[in-house]
């Protein structure tokens, strides 16, 4: 199992004002932001990598954990690590988990807690779907990167597709030694990637409102 925690600071990019949506004012001290990237088969095969960052007001980062597969053997053991994860985060208050179109992940992570008998569910959290907020504001329903695009977000790292990604989970779940024949590089751009992607969920939030006003004003005839 690769386990990588890192701290990054946000001071320059963003503003964290209490965002002006009724019942989400304090989120930013109160929720994870998360995201999976997965191998399905017909049905869920397993995590290849959970990630997730919460923002510290103290010191004004955002702290990011991630957990990556080596082989089939750290299958199970992710998921029970999720729910620690998710777990912890509810005791240290964070009651909202914000995610992009976060019903895939949520029916792949239930499944599989459900196939290694992982007693958990998501009912103590409050869900918010920032394809959903978006869609809501502008009527339009679309990807992360192109939402990237309205905030300004530029990604340092390469694009992957979600084939790749699930054919190289495969190959790790199917050959024990395959991690040690990946390019380190090529693991290194594929924990960039989802960090980008809880990154990006909470920069987006936080200039919501921002991007909200600005959007009714073009917008109103």
């Amino acid at each position: 199992m690769i386990i990588r925690e890192n701290i990054i600071d946000i001071k320059d990019l963003i503003s964290t004002d209490k965002l002006q949506i009724e019942g989400y004012e304090d989120i930013f001290n109160k929720a994870i932001f998360f995201d999976l990237e997965h191998y399905v088969y017909k049905k869920p095969i397993c995590i290849g990598v959970f990630g997730s960052c919460f923002y510290d007001s103290q010191k004004n980062v955002l702290r990011v954990t991630q957990y990556m597969i080596e082989s089939n053997k750290d299958a199970p053991v992710i998921v029970k690590m999720a729910k620690d994860y998710f777990q912890n985060a509810y005791k240290n208050g964070k009651i909202h988990i914000v995610t992009f179109s976060g019903n895939n992940d949520y029916t792949v992570i239930n499944y599989l807690f459900q196939k290694y008998k992982v007693s958990f569910n998501f009912d103590n959290f409050i869900k918010v779907d920032i394809q959903d907020l978006f869609k809501e504001t502008t009527g339009i329903c679309t990807g992360l990167k192109t939402i990237e695009k309205q905030f300004n977000i530029v990604r340092g790292n390469r694009p992957i597709s979600g084939a790749n990604l699930a054919k190289t989970f495969s190959k790790i779940m199917k050959d024990k030694d395959y991690i040690n024949r990946m390019p380190k590089e090529k693991i290194q751009t594929i924990l960039l990637y989802n960090e980008q992607d809880v990154v990006s969920l909470f920069e987006i939030l936080a200039n919501w409102d921002s991007f909200a006003r600005n959007f009714n004003k073009e917008n109103t005839y």
